[in-house]
């Protein structure tokens, strides 16, 4: 498999969400077909802890998460908003719709005040079509899960719940701090309440093999999910999964592996799905590996130049539950 050439002409593609040569069904073209026009999400840290981290429900984190949060007001919330909006206007004159995306740490993990306050700040703001929310399937309270039903209904709200593997096994050793069972619970809790829910997957965790990466996602398709998001591990500096690597207790993916596992998890997906991501990567002065995933474009360009090499698309293989 060559990765990063040139793409190819596509003169045919043969999967109908879309309108450029991708052969999944990419967030910016559900963007544009939604608002008929380019949307950007505004990443923001609202100062919110974790049940993980704080000792509810364990501590220190995910041993991949490089966590810090300092409590922020409305006030200095918005203030972080102009800031990132105006750093997108000098690339982006012409923006003109935002989705604010409460993305640090767990965004449901305060009092219903709390949370009503800080979101109600940016969704003020001009432009603001939308607003995404970051969160835990165990920091879903009845009142919590009630006031996002009353958001639900007067903008478009979309809750991303991190679950990363289906593997409970996984899960204790990465320290997710809850079951897939309770990840269901969840899920189920947002969707019965109308309430659009992202899945969040990474791809390459410790112990994990292809096959059990793959699992993962037929499991996820059978919920038929609205969105999914399909991340790369990479290895942040000052993180427990950074010490586990130094000491060679795993590998990450290289390049070939991560385009045919992506590739093989898009073919299992519902092809209404939206995916969001298909790589991730970390900041520059905070990645230790793989540091391939800095080149995001040569990723993204891989995995569509191996679809046009099958001859394939999301939902190729996918069977309705």
């Amino acid at each position: 498999m060559q990765m990063g050439k040139k793409q190819p002409q596509r003169d045919r593609n043969p999967f109908p969400y879309s309108d450029s040569n991708k052969r999944y069904y990419t967030w910016d073209y559900y963007l544009r077909q939604r608002y008929g026009g380019k949307v950007f999400k505004i990443s923001l840290d609202a100062g919110f802890s974790c049940p993980n981290i704080d000792g509810t429900r364990g501590k220190g984190g995910c041993t991949y998460c490089s966590y810090a949060f300092a409590r922020q007001t409305p006030d200095s919330l918005l203030a972080q908003y102009q800031t990132v909006q105006e750093t997108l206007h000098k690339k982006w004159p012409d923006a003109r719709m935002y989705i604010p995306y409460f993305q640090a740490n767990t965004n449901t993990y305060a009092p219903v005040q709390e949370l009503r306050e800080k979101y109600e700040a940016v969704l003020s703001q001009p432009g603001v079509v939308g607003l995404a929310i970051a969160t835990r399937a165990d920091a879903l309270p009845n009142e919590v899960c009630e006031y996002l039903r009353e958001l639900a209904g007067r903008t478009d709200l979309m809750v991303e719940l991190g679950l990363q593997t289906f593997h409970d096994e996984t899960a204790v050793r990465i320290n997710r701090g809850h079951t897939t069972a309770e990840f269901l619970a969840g899920y189920h809790k947002l969707t019965d309440a109308g309430i659009p829910v992202c899945i969040h997957l990474i791809n390459g965790l410790p112990g994990e093999d292809k096959e059990m990466m793959l699992e993962t996602v037929r499991q996820v398709a059978r919920l038929k999910p609205w969105c999914v998001k399909l991340h790369l591990l990479h290895i942040l500096k000052g993180t427990k999964m950074a010490q586990q690597y130094r000491a060679g207790e795993f590998e990450t993916l290289t390049l070939p592996e991560y385009v045919d596992i992506v590739c093989d998890q898009l073919e299992l997906l519902p092809p209404e799905t939206v995916v969001q991501r298909v790589t991730g990567d970390g900041m520059a002065d905070e990645l230790i590996a793989p540091q391939w995933s800095r080149k995001k474009f040569v990723v993204m360009n891989s995995i569509d130049e191996e679809l046009y090499r099958r001859d394939s698309w999301q939902g190729k293989r996918y069977r309705e539950p």
